[in-house]
């Protein structure tokens, strides 16, 4: 919603057409819980017992090959649509004046994925980091933080985060129900029923993570269903930091796929778009998207070099 409501306006005065506009902010929604510090990771690792650390370096390269196939799509169709260009390119020193204003609040992620991945720091302190050194860096050095605005933070913090916990407490009750009936491994002997071979397994979940998510909030689907798919997952021996990069990465990307996805109705509600206008636009990146799902989901070598490589 906050990147449709300043994104969205700027694209369409620069010349795009809304749709358009809407598709792309539509379409890079999913790297932001990709790349690292990911919130969705952060919970599939709490909840599942794997490194969050693993799991941050592991979205890193499917991250940027979904930003990459994303700026190849828009590129061929701002060939193919004729889309306005920039009537000059920014100077180095446009580049270098701006870089420099923003470098102390670029410092952050660095601070966050610096202490995880260093092994300086858990997520935990990792978090409480980094909120002091925003909180500082807002009040003192930008000076855009007043009072008020940190009562209002503070409130809408403990709301989400009382959702949150709501959910995790919720999802911890459901997912000792179903340990204790065996519901998971029912689960993954159903599958196991249906076919043996993992590339079909790998489908059939792909598949029912893309309706699931359709429908019902994908935190809630993360805390419930990571558990009950673990052992299918660990079946067809797919580790469970590669597990996690495709469950967050297809239960986003179902988000925005029509005719349910949330991130249609939220980007119609704020911009005034039609979801179907929209949905037109949004078709090549959803296909894109799916296709990088597949790689990733079936090169698990591209999703684990990172963490490999640093020891998770």
């Amino acid at each position: 919603a906050a990147f449709g409501k300043t994104l969205v306006p700027a694209m369409v005065k620069q010349g795009y057409s809304r749709p358009f506009a809407c598709a792309v902010t539509a379409a890079g929604s999913i790297i932001g819980p990709t790349i690292p510090p990911s919130s969705l990771m952060v919970i599939y690792g709490s909840i599942m017992g794997v490194s969050i650390g693993g799991l941050f370096a592991a979205g890193i390269l499917p991250g940027l090959l979904i930003c990459l196939v994303c700026m190849c799509i828009i590129a061929a169709m701002a060939r193919r649509l004729n889309l306005p260009k920039a009537a000059s390119a920014p100077s180095l020193m446009d580049i270098l004046r701006a870089f420099r204003s923003s470098l102390v609040a670029l410092i952050m992620p660095l601070i966050i994925l610096g202490g995880i991945l260093g092994g300086i720091v858990t997520p935990t302190e990792a978090a409480s980091v980094a909120v002091a050194y925003a909180l500082f860096v807002g009040v003192v050095i930008y000076r855009a933080i007043t009072f008020d605005d940190l009562v209002q933070m503070l409130i809408r913090t403990a709301r989400v985060t009382g959702v949150i916990f709501l959910i995790i407490a919720s999802a911890s009750v459901l997912g000792w129900w179903l340990a204790f009936e065996k519901i998971p491994q029912a689960l993954a002997a159903g599958f196991l029923s249906l076919s043996s071979d993992p590339s079909m397994i790998i489908l059939m979940l792909l598949a029912m993570l893309l309706v699931i998510g359709m429908f019902m909030d994908i935190t809630a689907m993360l805390i419930i269903l990571a558990p009950v798919l673990a052992p299918l997952t660990a079946s067809i021996g797919m580790e469970p930091v590669h597990a996690g990069v495709v469950f967050v990465l297809a239960l986003n990307i179902s988000l925005m796929t029509p005719p349910v996805g949330a991130c249609l109705f939220v980007l119609s509600s704020v911009t005034g778009e039609t979801i179907e206008r929209i949905a037109v636009s949004l078709w090549p990146f959803i296909i894109a998207e799916m296709g990088v799902l597949l790689v990733i989901a079936f090169w698990p070598d591209l999703t684990m070099f990172l963490p490999r490589l640093l020891g998770f």
